[in-house]
């Protein structure tokens, strides 16, 4: 067989692209390793003020109740001023604008997105709502990675490689999780496995992971016990809790659309004053249980080593359940992943309470189920199983549930779908189309109004 000297000088040509796309995702990862790690610091010294504020207005009484509801109105208003204002783009997680831009639905948001979503989101996930860091990382890294390629003038078809190459390294820098970025990725962005993109995102994270890693360390996110496989007997009850993680996480995506529904009923009114209200909300419950807003790693890792008794978590999971969607719906950048693990942390934590109750004579550990709920409750609300089994494993630095964590993740998928459930992004991305046509019927009623001079 022989090769003709124009397939030769095309597959070349193929070459020298693939080595320049490489390179510019090696530039552009290290940027976005930065940009995600900074963020991810400035958010931990947030969560320490916001702390120790709260302290400090206990010994003031009303006046320090006072100041710290204001605060978080104040900040919850001007992020939403900001993404009003600057880029509306930046609304809510980004992932779903991102999905979006990769279906060719919208065109990609300009790169002022970028400083929007890192100040804003910080003045909302710092203030207390109950958000992800993820969801900014994701956007902030497609829109770095979108400037880069716009700067070497890359044609869309690489531009759409970096695009989801940076998603995934946002992705990453969040959880420190580098595997799970790749399989964002491919699971949940493009569904598909497609080579250029996956040699896009690994360049990425060949800088991103190491310089992220200059800021803060490559310990796990989350310490657990050392976990035991638990016995034969013991093993339908993970698909058990998958049953249980499937319904909550249909319940979780009706409610977490029903506050948006509620939301959008009130468009007219300013976005900073709805914002502001959720804002007070969040003041007033941060004054009584500062424990429970924010992230909520902290409650996570709590589940994780089984620290407090069932009830309180039952109640803190009840919290978190209204207090997540509520949150998304002010209008302020933050994401779903984080909050999804606190839920799935404390259900499982629950369930594996009451089967030990239960069923004294099996070796059961309620902080595996603690950890198998994690994946489980993400994969029934995001249906991207290996994105959930591969994120968990990482951030706890655990492998032996692996296993049980495939026979939960497989109901909680299962049951969801049967129901005609559909997936939580899927959703917001329509949402997210919705809110893009009433942004351009808007600049088109602007750009006819007459000019007054």
């Amino acid at each position: 067989m022989t090769i003709s000297r124009n397939e030769l000088r095309q597959a070349a040509g193929e070459d020298r692209s693939l080595l320049r796309l490489v390179a510019i995702a090696l530039v552009a990862g290290a940027i976005i390793g930065c940009v995600g790690a900074i963020f991810r610091v400035a958010l931990e010294h947030a969560d320490r003020l916001r702390d120790t504020m709260i302290a400090w207005a206990h010994g003031h009484a009303i006046l320090g109740f006072l100041i710290i509801v204001g605060t978080c109105v104040i900040a919850a208003s001007v992020a939403a001023w900001m993404v009003r204002r600057f880029s509306p783009h930046a609304s809510g997680s980004g992932i779903p604008h991102v999905e979006a831009v990769l279906h060719e639905q919208i065109p990609p948001a300009p790169f002022s997105l970028v400083p929007v979503k890192f100040f804003a989101g910080l003045l909302a996930i710092g203030s207390g709502l109950a958000l992800g860091r993820e969801g900014p990382t994701v956007q902030m890294g497609a829109g770095i990675a979108v400037f880069a390629a716009r700067i070497c003038r890359l044609d869309w078809a690489d531009c759409r490689v970096l695009l989801a190459a940076g998603a995934g390294a946002g992705l990453a820098t969040a959880f420190n999780a580098p595997i799970a970025g790749v399989v964002f990725v491919l699971e949940e962005l493009i569904h598909r496995f497609d080579r250029r993109v996956a040699v896009g995102t690994l360049a990425m994270l060949a800088t991103a992971i190491p310089i992220a890693r200059l800021f803060l360390g490559d310990a796990s996110d989350f310490r657990v016990a050392p976990l035991s496989y638990p016995d034969a007997e013991a093993v339908p009850l993970f698909f058990v809790l998958g049953a249980v993680a499937g319904l909550l996480a249909i319940a979780y995506n009706r409610t977490l659309l029903a506050a948006l529904a509620v939301r959008d009923r009130f468009a007219k009114s300013p976005v900073e004053l709805r914002a502001g209200l959720i804002g007070a909300s969040v003041g007033i419950l941060a004054w009584f249980a500062p424990e429970l807003v924010g992230g909520g790693d902290q409650i996570t890792q709590r589940a994780l080593i089984g620290y407090e008794s069932p009830a309180i978590v039952a109640l803190a999971f009840l919290i978190r359940f209204g207090l997540g969607p509520l949150s998304y719906a002010a209008g302020t950048p933050g994401g779903l992943f984080a909050p999804l693990l606190v839920l799935g942390a404390q259900s499982g934590l629950l369930f594996g309470a009451a089967c030990r109750h239960l069923l004294p004579a099996l070796n059961i550990q309620p902080e595996a189920f603690a950890l198998v709920g994690m994946a489980a409750f993400f994969t029934g609300v995001v249906r991207s199983p290996l994105t959930g089994i591969v994120l968990v494993a990482e951030m706890t630095a655990n492998v032996t549930m692996l296993l049980p964590m495939l026979g939960a993740c497989l109901v909680a998928m299962l049951l969801p779908m049967l129901l005609r459930d559909p997936p939580i992004y899927d959703s917001l991305r329509e949402h997210t189309l919705r809110l893009e046509q009433q942004i351009r019927e808007r600049c088109g009623a602007c750009s006819k109004a007459p000019d007054n001079k």
